[in-house]
C-alpha cells in the first residue's frame, strides 16, 4: 500500500512522532460526521485526542479533505467535519477511487482508517465499534467490509467489540475464518458495544497493554498479515441493562426494514435511533466507551514503542 503515498498528507506531528519511532493512535472520523450530533461529535473527537496525549501517545484523527488521504487533523478540521455531518460522504475502500479522484470529503470507516493508518505507519487504531455480519445476513449478504479489513491490514483495532445492533455470533465466525485474532482484554466474552456481556467468547484474555503489545510485535514479526481486534468492555458504570437496549435494537431493526434502509445508510440509522429509543443514554454510553478505547490504545501504542 505504500505505492499510495503520492495521495496521503500526514500531519507534521504525526510524521515526526512515527519517524522516531514513538506511539501514535489512529482516530476514524466517521464517528464525528455520522456517529454523533453536532457539537457533540467535535467535543467529544476534541476530548478522545486529548485523552491520547494524557496516555503519552500522538493522535491521528484521520479523513479525507478535497481528496486528500489525511493522517493527523487540525481541530479546525475536525470542526468541519462536525458541522458538515452527513453531508461529508461516509467512505469505505470501494469509495476511495472515486472520492480521491473528484477531490471529494471523505469520513473514513473503520476500514479506510485501518487503510490509512497503514499508509502512514501508525500501528493502533482506537474506535467505538467495528462493523460486522448484519442480523438476516444469510439473505441480505450484509456484511461490513471492516472485516475484510481486518483480514489484510496489520493494524491493532481496540473497540469495544462489534456493534450490538450486529448479529454477534456470525461476525466472531467470520473473523475466525479470516484467522483474525479476537482478544478479549481483562474478559473472556466479546462486549457487545453497549454493555459488557454478549454471551459470545472470545479467542483469549490479555490483562495488559505490554501483553497486548508483545502478541502484535509476534504477529507482525511473523510476517502474519492479518490485523489484531482488542475488545475492551465499555466502564461497568456506563454499561446499559441488556434487556433495555436489546429492545431497543430490535425496533430500529424492524424500523429500518419498513423503511427500505439498507448498506451504508444502516448503521447510522440504527445508531440515530437507538439514541432517540433510550432517550439519549445510548450516546453517552458510546462516548464513555470511545474514552475507555483511546486510553488503552495510547498506553498499548508506547508499549509497542518500548524495545
Amino acid at each position: 500500500m505504500r505505492e499510495l503515498n503520492r495521495y496521503l498528507d500526514v500531519a507534521p506531528e504525526v510524521a515526526k512522532a512515527v519517524a522516531e519511532g514513538r506511539p501514535v493512535v489512529a482516530l476514524e472520523s466517521t464517528i464525528i460526521s455520522h456517529g454523533m450530533p453536532y457539537p457533540q461529535n467535535v467535543e467529544t473527537a476534541l476530548q478522545v485526542e486529548k485523552i491520547i496525549r494524557d496516555h503519552g501517545a500522538v493522535p491521528a484523527t484521520i479523513a479525507i479533505l478535497g481528496g486528500r488521504l489525511k493522517a493527523g487533523l487540525t481541530p479546525e478540521e475536525i470542526d468541519y467535519l462536525g458541522r458538515t455531518g452527513a453531508g461529508v460522504t461516509k467512505t469505505s475502500r470501494r469509495d476511495l477511487p472515486v472520492i480521491v479522484a473528484k477531490g471529494m470529503d471523505g469520513a473514513t470507516t473503520v476500514t479506510t482508517t485501518m487503510m490509512i493508518a497503514h499508509m502512514a505507519g501508525i500501528q493502533v487504531f482506537a474506535t467505538g465499534g467495528i462493523g460486522g455480519v448484519h442480523r438476516g445476513a444469510e439473505t441480505t449478504m450484509d456484511i461490513s467490509a471492516d472485516l475484510e479489513e481486518l483480514a489484510q491490514t496489520p493494524v491493532m483495532v481496540v473497540c469495544a467489540g462489534a456493534k450490538s445492533i450486529l448479529d454477534l455470533g456470525l461476525t466472531l465466525e467470520y473473523l475466525e475464518t479470516k484467522g483474525v485474532p479476537v482478544i478479549g482484554y481483562q474478559t473472556k466474552e466479546l462486549p457487545a458495544f453497549y454493555t459488557r456481556h454478549s454471551g459470545f467468547g472470545v479467542d483469549y484474555e490479555l490483562d495488559s497493554p505490554a501483553e497486548l503489545a508483545a502478541a502484535f510485535r509476534c504477529q507482525r514479526e511473523m510476517g502474519l498479515k492479518t490485523g489484531m481486534l482488542v475488545t475492551n468492555p465499555i466502564p461497568e458504570q456506563y454499561s446499559m441493562d441488556a434487556d433495555t437496549i436489546n429492545a431497543a435494537i430490535d425496533k430500529a431493526i424492524a424500523e429500518a426494514a419498513e423503511q427500505g434502509i439498507h448498506g451504508k445508510a444502516t448503521t447510522p440509522f440504527l445508531l440515530a435511533r437507538v439514541k432517540d429509543l433510550t432517550g439519549g443514554d445510548s450516546l453517552e454510553s458510546n462516548i464513555r466507551l470511545v474514552y475507555n478505547n483511546a486510553a488503552l490504545a495510547a498506553e498499548t501504542a508506547a508499549e509497542l514503542c518500548r524495545r
